[in-house]
């Protein structure tokens, strides 16, 4: 362990690979898995990656509208730890939901619905980009508000431990929230409560425009719950395999221990903040950097060097996700927009006595 941190209270803080490459070695090695998983993990990635692109196309060409964050560059840290959840573990995000809504189990076609705004989308097309939700795969939302999902994410698992589920919540963030203070309450309570949460800050270097250098006292964001005495990891997002695993880990250990953890996965973020940030900050040299720390392109050479993934292997993978991701676009573009009279369905779970229904147009008071 490259640097460990003891927090008063038996807690640790270990770094398992930071933003530089890891060393050969730390990597799990190819030869331990089965061929059809990993086939499957980059399949998965390529999923990700080419609904990403096709989500930043039609958001150009206005079939989407209002704030639009992409995956690109954190496929592996996605997959990594959608693979360590069981379908029965609770699911938070930040804005940055998409790929993460499919790899918890979501249709990619009623997810681009969503983004289209359509009333097939997984929250009938009232949600778009930034709220995927679904209680059936119990990702219980994306959340727009920077660090909103602390709060419901601890909430959650203070429910499973008050009725003694053996489930786990993973509340997944960017390195900017660690700065909030959300933060600070939430993981205050998960470790007075001894709560089954698992916080995953996706640190891609950079929260909006500024480093996490110049806006962490402490960028070492996997340290950060010491004070706390939650035990932290650093894994390094670009490897599928070392996220599985540290995040495995860190869930089973939330699940049979009742206790929180914090996973820390250093991913490039390979374009800006969102789908209109030029990502102008960026030097040159910083843009050249994310673009060869491409996940996608990484997992694939090193398949084709193992003799896993074959270029008949490759076509045919490359082929399904692309028929897979046209038709999701094609399956939205057709879905029908969620008719006016329901604007006001989902605006309170249950009936609320004087709810306002009143359209634009209608007059202040009744006549």
């Amino acid at each position: 362990m490259a640097d460990t941190a003891k927090p008063k209270g038996g807690g640790t803080a270990r770094n398992t690979g930071g933003r530089r490459r890891s060393r050969k070695g730390d990597t799990p090695d190819l030869s331990d898995e089965q061929p059809a998983v990993l086939l499957d993990y980059y399949r998965q990635m390529l999923l990700i990656r080419r609904f990403e692109e096709r989500t930043g196309q039609a958001y150009t060409q206005a079939r989407i509208g209002g704030y639009c964050h992409l995956n690109l560059g954190e496929e592996a840290t996605v997959v990594g730890l959608m693979t360590a959840l069981q379908e029965r573990d609770y699911l938070f995000t930040n804005y940055r939901d998409h790929g993460y809504a499919i790899g918890k189990g979501m249709s990619p076609r009623t997810v681009m619905a969503e983004l289209y705004g359509r009333s097939d989308g997984v929250s009938k097309g009232w949600g778009g980009s930034m709220h995927m939700y679904d209680t059936e795969t119990r990702m219980l939302g994306g959340y727009g508000i920077v660090g909103g999902q602390l709060p419901l994410a601890t909430g959650a698992a203070l429910a499973v431990s008050y009725r003694g589920g053996d489930e786990v919540v993973m509340c997944q963030m960017g390195d900017g929230t660690t700065n909030i203070g959300a933060w600070h309450e939430s993981l205050n309570i998960a470790a007075l409560w001894n709560l089954p949460i698992v916080f995953v800050v996706i640190n891609n270097f950079t929260g909006m425009g500024t480093t996490v250098d110049r806006s962490s006292a402490e960028p070492d964001l996997y340290k950060r719950g010491s004070a706390f005495r939650i035990e932290g990891v650093r894994v390094d997002g670009r490897d599928v395999l070392a996220v599985r695993d540290a995040a495995t880990d860190l869930v089973e250990r939330a699940r049979s221990e009742q206790r929180p953890f914090l996973l820390e996965a250093t991913s490039y973020r390979m374009k800006g903040h969102s789908v209109v940030d030029p990502a102008k900050y960026r030097t040159a040299e910083q843009a050249e950097e994310a673009k060869a720390n491409d996940p996608v392109a990484a997992f694939e050479a090193r398949l084709e060097e193992a003799g896993i993934l074959t270029e008949e292997t490759k076509s045919e993978i490359a082929g399904s996700v692309r028929d897979e991701v046209a038709d999701a676009a094609d399956f939205a573009e057709n879905s029908p927009h969620p008719e006016v009279s329901t604007l006001f369905d989902y605006t309170y779970a249950t009936p609320v006595a004087n709810e306002s229904r009143r359209m634009p147009a209608d007059p202040v008071f009744a006549e």
